[in-house]
């Protein structure tokens, strides 16, 4: 039997984690492990179950969610949160990514677009509502005055950068590029290391941030 990726929702409205459990519930991919309707539970929760995502609201009684995404990273890095919200303000966007979610989501998306998600998730690939990527592009560009660091990568890694920004998963970068999976994880490899990056929702907001993806390229 396949690996069926295990999914913590954590949300203080039980209406909420009851839809989506029940949702995800009719998909054979996807195994609900558990809920949590503050931090502390879900800390405590990942830390027992150490779950493929974390399934994670920002505004919660107690430990907020930026400060549990933070914390359920330290737990278990291995562990994707994706966050699930209402909040699209550069108050909770920025910190919820430096604070290692791979995701970041507003709570008017479909469901079927959830699933998607979340598949994407589990395969490391990042996945930033429209309205969140624009404000990272608006507030992120321009701001960092030191030298940018992108002037090291080769004309290939800055395409590799450019797609990975545009939210495309390794097979489909090979595939535009025509190169193999293996040389794509390669080039993810040397952007992350040249860009001094931990992951690829940190190259997304950093080819935003530096100009490198216009929104019109985004719409391609």
């Amino acid at each position: 039997m396949a690996h069926r990726t295990s999914v913590l929702i954590v949300d203080d409205h039980e209406v909420v984690r009851n839809g989506i459990r029940s949702y995800l519930e009719t998909n054979p991919d996807f195994q609900v492990v558990g809920e949590a309707a503050s931090g502390e539970e879900a800390l405590a929760l990942v830390s027992e179950l150490i779950p493929d995502i974390v399934l994670l609201d920002l505004i919660m009684p107690g430990t907020d969610g930026i400060e549990t995404t933070r914390r359920v990273k330290q737990i278990s890095p291995r562990t994707q949160v994706v966050v699930l919200t209402s909040y699209h303000e550069d108050v909770h966007i920025f910190p919820a990514l430096k604070a290692g979610a791979i995701s970041y989501i507003l709570k008017d998306m479909k469901m079927d677009k959830l699933v998607d998600v979340l598949h994407r998730a589990v395969q490391g690939e990042v996945t930033l509502h429209p309205r969140v990527a624009a404000r990272v592009l608006q507030n992120l560009r321009g701001d960092n005055e030191e030298q940018p660091l992108f002037t090291e990568l080769t004309e290939r890694e800055l395409d590799v950068l450019k797609l990975i920004a545009n939210g495309l998963t390794n097979n489909q970068i090979a595939e535009k590029l025509v190169i193999s999976e293996n040389t794509v994880k390669g080039h993810v490899s040397n952007i992350l290391s040249k860009l001094h990056l931990a992951d690829r929702t940190q190259v997304a907001v950093y080819a935003w941030q530096q100009g490198i993806v216009q929104r019109n390229e985004a719409a391609e």
